[in-house]
Order: structure tokens, then sequence, then C-alpha cells
């Protein structure tokens, strides 16, 4: 085989290396629990990995995916090749599960025909819709991609597999019987045997009657002269059975051995080619998955950059107008961007505000910013600035699943520790209505400890709260932490205008007001809503 074929098995879509298993596997950036809270999987859904599996913080392999989607996305037909490609794939993969677990000789046989025709049918679609678009590749894996299909398809190996595939097939799949030729020594003692060829037809039977009834008394190659199992009459059936059984299994281990021969001079090209295009089924997946993504968001008329990503340390965030691309997806009314950073002058916000006054709305897009940049998505935003995130950490309100024996200030308390357990100073922490379960004063006082440790580790955050107390208590803990050595921490108001929610977060301090009356209402407790169930009531005992 060409040595330059050989040189190059790895080939990857999302890794420099060209190597998957690098990386591809093993971040734990994205939990499974923080995934569904930041409802990524209304983003992008894939059935062969989590979505975390994705994640990366390897600024280069950021970059070499960038220049992957940014290829995908521009080129039209790309993608649809990609799309066109999967099924090849996934047929491959499922043959070889099932010839591995098959036992018979014939079906690995026809199995690794089967192969070869897939592979050949994968190779004609490549080289003839993705070669012609090779031209305008810009991206590393890509332009790699291209060259790897040009170098198989037009080696001599392949065409002359090609060229010969038809024939091979209608011949293998129309073969009826084999012979076998045995040597013999001067004693006439069987001495080594093989298939000596492949045929078409079945045996007929050689016996005499047999050819009375067929009025056939010549001796062709295609006729038995005589038995090969001759059955004494004191035999009995399960004597004859087991013989049967002996001579045939011998023959199958001859038969068995000379299809190998054959097998592993086929598979050896075939299985070194499609290895390397298997690995990359989960690429392609994420990777059509994700261009379906931009596609939609575009659609939908939200502003899409390319995020700029550092590696001086800094931590820094940057985002101008910043879009929550889920709630883009999920409803048709105007989007409000937001502008946000971390700095120096603060990496944790609190951010209070009235009820339904884009709060929560904020703290998502924010993470959705950090996970599509470090898959090497776009981002919704008219321009980013990034330094990478180890992982992202969510505490958002919790069903009641773990209620019952902790309570559901219980739970969240033993949720808040448990990210103290992993947090980092490059770690982004959301904590949305977290310690909304029990009286303002007790949730204010832990959330001002919570809000201490984490300047204390330097991670970036968001602390989205009804709890205006702890925005008044800002001042105070950045006097204890910032003079040991923790992170600013500022305050971001969800602004009202004239009674109205803007749906625009600022950076300021709040005026005070408590918002007492968003909250009543977000839980039916307004004098108006109370008095609407109580007339109700009233009207239904008439």
């Amino acid at each position: 085989m060409n040595n330059e074929l050989q040189s190059r098995t790895d080939i990857s879509l999302l890794f420099p290396s060209g190597n998957s298993s690098d990386g591809l596997y093993g971040s734990d950036g994205i939990s499974a629990d923080t995934a569904e809270q930041l409802e990524l999987y209304t983003l992008i859904d894939l059935s062969s990995l989590e979505i975390g599996a994705f994640f990366t913080e390897d600024p280069a392999v950021i970059r070499y995916r960038q220049a992957t989607f940014a290829d995908i996305c521009s080129i039209e037909g790309l993608c649809e090749v990609l799309r066109r490609m999967l099924p090849f794939l996934t047929d491959i993969r499922e043959l070889r599960r099932i010839s591995g677990g098959s036992d018979s000789i014939g079906d690995s046989y026809l199995y690794s025909i089967t192969e070869i025709e897939i592979y050949t049918s994968l190779m004609e679609l490549l080289h003839s819709e993705l070669l012609p678009l090779a031209d305008k590749f810009k991206s590393p894996a890509f332009i790699a991609f291209a060259e790897r299909i040009r170098l198989l398809t037009e080696s001599d190996y392949y065409k002359n597999l090609t060229e010969h595939l038809a024939a091979l097939a209608s011949r293998v799949r129309d073969i009826r019987s084999i012979t076998v030729g045995v040597n013999l020594d001067r004693r006439l003692m069987p001495e080594s045997s093989g298939v000596l060829s492949v045929n078409s037809d079945k045996f007929k039977s050689g016996e005499f009657f047999e050819r009375v009834k067929r009025l056939d008394f010549k001796k062709d190659d295609m006729t038995f002269m005589a038995d090969l199992l001759p059955y004494t009459k004191d035999q009995s059936e399960n004597q004859q059975i087991a013989l049967t059984n002996a001579v045939n299994n011998a023959i199958s281990d001859v038969f068995k051995s000379s299809v190998k021969s054959w097998k592993k001079a086929v598979q050896y090209y075939v299985l070194d080619n499609t290895d390397f295009l298997l690995k990359m089924v989960p690429e392609i997946e994420f990777l059509t998955e994700g261009e379906k993504l931009v596609s939609r968001l575009r659609e939908r008329g939200v502003t899409l950059c390319t995020p700029e990503i550092l590696e001086d340390g800094s931590n820094r965030f940057s985002a101008k107008r910043l879009c929550n691309p889920v709630i883009a997806l999920k409803t048709e009314g105007e989007l409000v961007p937001n502008d946000i950073a971390f700095d120096e002058s603060a990496m944790i916000f609190v951010i209070t505000g009235p009820n339904r006054g884009g709060k929560s709305v904020l703290t998502c897009a924010l993470g959705h910013a950090f996970a599509m940049a470090q898959m090497g998505l776009p981002v919704c935003a008219e321009e980013c600035t990034l330094s990478v995130t180890d992982r992202i950490l969510t505490h958002f309100p919790a069903g009641s699943e773990d209620t019952v024996e902790k309570g559901r200030l219980g739970e969240e308390c033993a949720r808040l520790d448990a990210m103290f357990d992993v947090v980092t100073d490059k770690s982004l922490v959301l904590l949305d209505e977290s310690l909304s379960s029990t009286g303002s004063y007790e949730g204010a006082y832990i959330a001002a400890e919570v809000l201490r440790g984490f300047s204390m580790a330097g991670c970036r955050g968001i602390f989205s709260t009804h709890l205006h107390d702890l925005a008044a208590s800002v001042e105070s803990i950045n006097k204890e932490c910032v003079a040991q050595g923790g992170v600013r921490i500022d305050n971001m108001v969800a602004e009202v205008i004239d009674g109205e929610r803007s749906f625009r977060i600022v950076r300021k301090t709040p005026d005070g007001k408590s918002y007492a009356q968003d909250i009543a209402e977000k839980y039916g407790l307004s004098a108006e809503k109370i008095m609407t169930k109580l007339e109700k009531n009233k009207n239904s005992k008439k």
C-alpha cells in the first residue's frame, strides 16, 4: 500500500493533532446537569455523546474548530455531504458489530464483501461531492480531509478494487459449492488439503440410482464419483451424524483458512481506510448539528460572531449585544441584547431587579456564550472576547426529587457546598435564584457567605437573585475579600423605566426598592389576583 496513505490514517475535524481521542471524551467542563439547566440540548441535539464531551479549554483546539465551522457554515453543499456520509458509516459500524458475533465463515465472507461495497460507495460520494468543493476550503481540517480522500480514491489499489468489485461480489454471492483437493502419501493417507475452486453450481449426487433418475451417466466435474461419508451398516444414526459433522467441520476449517487469506488482503486496505472515518462519526454529527443551530439562529435574525480567545491569563470576558440563543429559538418577540464584561473592576456580579425582568435570561446567555465558544461555535453577540473557563458550574432552582429528605433549603445548600469541591479561579459560576427557599434574612446571610467563598476562589460568576439585602452587602464583602486577594464583586440591575421592564441589565447599585409587588405577583399573591380568586370562589358557590 502507498506509504503516504499509511502515514495519514488519523484525521480529525475537531482536533488539530488529528486524533480525536486526545480530548473528545474526557472533558468534565459541562456536566449533564449543567447542560440540562442551560437547555443546551435545545440548541444541539446529539445521539452519540453528551454535549459536554465536545467542550474544550484548549485555545488551539477552539481556533481549529472555528475554522472548521467557518467552512461548513459558508460553503454551500458541504454540510449536506457530511450528513450523507453518516448512513454509510453507520452501516459499516453495524456490519462489523454483526460480523464480529458471527461464527459462520460464510456470513463473515459476505459481510466483508458488503463492507467493501459500502466503502466504495462512500468513496464515490466523497470523490464526486466533496472534492469539487476543495478549492473553497480554508480550514486545516477540511483541507486535510479532502487531500486524504483524493489520495484514497486516486490510488491504484482503490481503482483496481472498484474495477473488480462487481465481479467479485457477484461471484461471492453466487457461491454454491467448493472443490476440495486432498494430497495422499504413499500409504494413501491424507497428507494435506486445500480449496481447489469456488463454484456457482452445487454438486450432484454420483449414486447410480440418482443418475438413472436423471438419465445422466457421464462423470462431469460437478458430479460426485462417490460419497465422502461411507457409512457401514452397523453404525447407529448418532454415529453417522457425528461422522458427518466431523468431516464437514474439517472441510469448513479448510475453507475458512483459504478465505482468511483473501479477507486479510482486502480488509487490510478497507479496515485501515474506514477506521479513521468511523472515528469521525461523533464529530460529523456534532458539526452538522452545529451548522443547523447556526442556520436557525441566522434565520431568526440573531447576530453571530467568532469570539476572540485570549491566552494572557487575565480571566477577562466581554460581550457586546449578547443574546440568549434558547430564548431566540423559543420566542417570536424582539430580542433585547445586553453588554457584560468581567475584568479587574469586577469578576462577579449580583443581579437584582423585578421578576421577569431579564435576570435569568442574561445569566443563561453568559453560560451559552462560554459553552458555544469553547465548543468552537460562533457566539450570539456582536463582539465577544474571552479567556477560557475550565468548567461551567450552575445552581438553578431544582425540582422536588431531593427535597423530601433534606428540605428545599438543605438541598440548595448541599449543591452549593459541592460546587466548592471543584471550583477554581478559571471556573464560571452561574447562580439563579439560589437560596430563595428561605427567609430574606437567612437567605441573604448564607448567600453573602457563598459570595465571599467565590470571591476568594477568584472565579467569574453571576448571582441572579431577589435577595436585595445581598446586593446591599456587596461593598462590605469587597472590603473584606479584596484585601485578602479575592476578586471584586459588583451589582447589576434589571432596568425598569416608567414602571415598565426594559429587559436591559445595567451595571449600577440598586436604588433600594424591594420590588415586593413583583414578588407578590410572581406567586399569585397580589391583592388583585387574590380578589379575583375570591370572587371566582364566591360565584362558584351560587
